[in-house]
């Protein structure tokens, strides 16, 4: 996909955060550096609490969840075609929340993409080889994250990393 968009003009760009191999995330940083003013929309599976912020920050224009694709998707894309950003109207309210209370942030928030990425996958179940694969990565280097993230948020062990991830929705 990243050929396409360095050989071709496209206007927006559509993209997903669950891909095989490298995530919408790195993608999106990868067509960010190579076309700064094309306008990224995400559109993804998971909650908007878990990656709308992540993803704006990141450079894109916009994030909506497939559920709500049908009845938006358009205005979206209209929108940031036009130079604006879109997010939902609940997606607004949590961030206005967030800005005028004076909160720690949760220790997932701490943690780079990657990490993020990392814990969700453990989370999920899946073991350090089979993230390894999914990812791209060594199992090393997947080990070496798991390690950075339980001290980031202060946890020993996968069942606690686990547990969290389940108590604040990150992983269903």
């Amino acid at each position: 996909m990243l050929n396409r968009v360095w050989k071709e003009k496209w206007d927006v760009v559509i993209l997903d955060i669950t891909m095989p191999g490298r995530g919408g995330l790195e993608i999106l940083k990868e067509v960010k550096k190579a076309r700064p003013r094309i306008p990224v929309l995400v559109l993804s599976m998971h909650p908007e609490d878990q990656f709308a912020v992540r993803v704006l920050k990141a450079g894109a224009s916009g994030y909506m969840t497939k559920e709500t694709a049908p009845e938006e998707l358009v205005g979206a894309i209209r929108k940031i075609l036009a130079g604006g950003r879109h997010i939902s109207s609940s997606l607004a309210e949590i961030m206005a929340a967030y800005l005028t209370v004076k909160t720690e942030k949760p220790p997932h928030e701490l943690l780079s993409n990657r990490e993020f990425q990392v814990l969700r996958q453990i989370a999920s179940g899946r073991t350090v080889s089979e993230i390894a694969r999914e990812l791209s990565l060594s199992v090393r280097t997947v080990s070496t994250y798991r390690t950075r993230i339980l001290e980031k948020m202060g946890l020993k062990t996968n069942a606690e990393l686990t547990h969290y991830a389940f108590q604040n929705q990150l992983v269903k």
